[in-house]
């Protein structure tokens, strides 16, 4: 009765990892592609501010996450890089990077991942402290307004 039963020898069955691509084009060559052929990928909004070209600040931001990058050793994740520049694109040379990114208050550390590319350090960094709605306090309503004395 149990020798009819197959065997488990098997070796366990590998993952696989889904393939990241943007728009169609895969992560490595998003690396290789030159700013014109990456703008015409992007959407019109960061074709617009790209075109017009990035200003001091921005470029700063990537030489420093370039450098941090460099300076990782194999396998470890780069120091956090911290900027105010919420307004910043994410571009593909920024993938793996660490970014502090301001909120008003803190930085909020951002890891960069591939499916963020073309959206702004601002979209991973909350800046306000969502509402936890609770009980309503003193004069929220009108039966409120009257305190008995005693």
């Amino acid at each position: 009765m149990a020798d009819d039963a197959p065997v488990a020898t098997d070796a366990p069955k590998r993952r696989t990892f889904r393939k990241f691509t943007y728009r169609g084009v895969d992560l490595e060559q998003l690396l290789d592609l030159g700013t014109e052929e990456l703008l015409q990928l992007m959407p019109a909004r960061a074709r617009r501010k790209i075109g017009r070209g990035l200003k001091r600040k921005p470029l700063a931001l990537i030489k420093k996450l370039r450098e941090a990058k460099k300076n990782a050793e194999e396998g470890e994740k780069p120091e956090p890089v911290r900027t105010h520049l919420r307004n910043m694109l994410i571009m593909p040379e920024m993938i793996g990077s660490v970014v502090g990114v301001y909120n008003g208050k803190t930085f909020n550390q951002v890891e960069i991942k591939p499916d963020m590319i073309g959206g702004y350090l601002a979209e991973y960094s909350i800046s306000y402290k969502p509402v936890k709605h609770g009980k309503p306090g003193i004069g929220a309503t009108h039966s409120s307004r009257f305190i008995p004395l005693k």
